[in-house]
């Protein structure tokens, strides 16, 4: 019983300390942590993407955080992007506009 008693004082006394720390985690052990504020703005227009073949990657992306990325502070991403195009043809190939992309492989 005493145990449990101490044990229990400690995570009373050290559970303000935890409290002043914010931060947003993805359940995925690969995703995206941000303390701060973050506002993103993205346009795209005629855009297209294209992948042939086996094991390949056409993407087009605008305003995007992707995993594995920690953010601290304040971040602001503005981005557009106009008649792009993302082509990606034989095998194991990949094609990829990413304007305003923080993050990612």
């Amino acid at each position: 019983m005493r145990t449990i008693t101490i044990l229990l004082a400690s995570a009373i006394i050290a559970t303000p300390v935890f409290a002043q720390q914010v931060v947003q985690r993805s359940s995925n052990p690969q995703g995206v942590q941000i303390q701060g504020n973050t506002e993103i703005k993205a346009d795209q227009k005629s855009t297209a993407a294209v992948a042939v073949g086996e094991g390949n990657v056409a993407k087009n992306t605008a305003g995007a955080i992707k995993g594995g990325t920690q953010i601290q502070g304040n971040t602001k991403i503005k981005a557009t992007q106009k008649n792009a195009s993302a082509v990606a043809v034989g095998k194991n190939n990949a094609a990829a506009n990413e304007a305003g992309q923080i993050g990612g492989k």
